[in-house]
């Protein structure tokens, strides 16, 4: 099957797909949204950028470097005033869309050229916008992520506008949740039309994503005070994470616990951690880190007892289940999607993300209560290995493909 991927080639996702495809005899060709480097030489990459995506700063690059020979005084506003996650998305929102129309021409020459059998655009805004805007014959697969119709479709009416379009165009739909799927046929998808509910990420590589040894864990020892734990906030800066309320609530479980330490993938060179770090004085007790390949995140994940995901908005977050996969037990935000993953207190813990007090005590609970935790571990593992699997998801999600090309052109490949 010659496919073509629409997506942010930077992603572990995008490559978590491109990577089963490739070694399954697929051939791929990948439109990055966002400037990246593929090493894998079995993939043809094109990078067409939308929505303000070329002046992403790249790691080691210097800010002088960013904006050189780009003069265009608005787009440098767009960048420079984004000081924050929540700032950036509103931006992006309002203006993004205004950048679509040009990427299209682009994007339009590239599927002429490589004439696929299927493209598959890996969520809404903005790469299916982007791949919606072209008249083909070309079956289009348009995947929904967590917070595509929660968070940004309704931000603006031209969000509105290019999300409808998007669902209206696609000839299938992927979503990472039930609750995604009922939100799709509310925005105009056909129930006709083929769909499919699996994870965004293509499921858990549970070869690198696995529990502890039994001789390298200490989870089911009683705990109390002066026993040493950790907690993991693998969710990074977001603007529908609220890390606001993450860092207020560890002085109270400190009080309780003072034995627990915080890490923070993602956050290193975040000022607003540093700064709530600061004005709260818990330096001693919070790692910041830098972004964790998946082998590194497994690691700090097998090293904690508890996960949290303090989020707002969210489908199937890809973190939580490899946690879970992890044997790490989960206190996340009450979402109608997550309640697809966690019932409380039979496989974690469900809050209120705008309340402090509430995440602080969930979190000692979690700790306090091995033996809830070590159920919860049990249960979890199983669930991931038959519900998300990496090589059973992919597997579903090639024979979807397989399924929506018959449907359109009435060809089997």
């Amino acid at each position: 099957m010659k496919l073509l991927i629409v997506a942010d080639g930077r992603s572990p996702i995008t490559l978590n797909w491109i990577q089963y495809l490739v070694e399954n005899g697929h051939i791929v060709n990948l439109v990055s949204t966002y400037p990246c480097i593929l090493d894998d030489p079995r993939v043809s990459l094109s990078i067409i950028p939308v929505a303000f995506s070329q002046f992403v700063q790249k790691k080691n690059q210097k800010e002088g470097e960013l904006f050189q020979n780009k003069s265009h005084q608005f787009q440098k506003f767009i960048i420079k005033s984004a000081a924050s996650p929540k700032l950036r998305t509103i931006l992006r929102q309002w203006f993004g869309p205004l950048t679509i129309s040009k990427a299209a021409k682009k994007l339009r020459q590239y599927i002429n050229q490589v004439q696929p059998d299927l493209v598959h655009a890996m969520r809404i805004p903005y790469e299916g916008m982007l791949a919606a805007e072209i008249n083909s014959s070309t079956p289009l697969i348009v995947s929904v992520w967590g917070n595509d119709f929660t968070l940004h479709a309704k931000a603006n009416p031209w969000m509105r506008k290019r999300t409808r379009k998007a669902i209206m165009r696609a000839d299938a739909i992927h979503t990472d949740c039930w609750r995604d799927l009922r939100l799709a046929h509310e925005w105009g998808f056909s129930p006709r039309k083929p769909s499919i509910v699996l994870p965004s990420s293509g499921g858990v590589q549970m070869d690198v994503f696995y529990p502890p040894s039994k001789d390298e864990s200490l989870r089911n020892i009683p705990g109390g005070e002066g026993k040493s734990f950790t907690v993991i906030n693998p969710r990074g800066f977001r603007a529908y994470v609220r890390n606001d309320i993450f860092f207020s609530a560890i002085p109270l479980v400190i009080d309780r616990l003072p034995g627990t330490r915080f890490i923070c993938p993602g956050m290193e060179t975040e000022n607003q951690a540093h700064q709530w770090i600061s004005d709260l004085m818990i330096s001693d007790v919070v790692d910041l880190l830098p972004f964790q390949s998946p082998k590194q995140l497994a690691n700090l994940f097998r090293k904690a007892q508890v996960t949290v995901s303090p989020t707002v908005h969210d489908g199937t977050p890809n973190s939580l289940l490899e946690g879970m996969a992890c044997g790490c037990f989960p206190v996340v935000g009450d979402l109608e999607s997550i309640r697809e993953w966690i019932t409380p207190e039979l496989n974690g813990l469900l809050i209120n993300p705008t309340n402090v007090h509430e995440l602080a005590d969930a979190i000692i609970k979690a700790i306090t209560q091995p033996e809830l935790r070590a159920r919860a571990a049990d249960y979890n593992i199983q669930l991931i290995s038959e519900r998300a699997e990496y090589q059973i998801v992919m597997s579903d999600a090639v024979s979807f493909y397989e399924q929506v090309f018959k449907a359109q052109t009435g060809k089997s490949l």
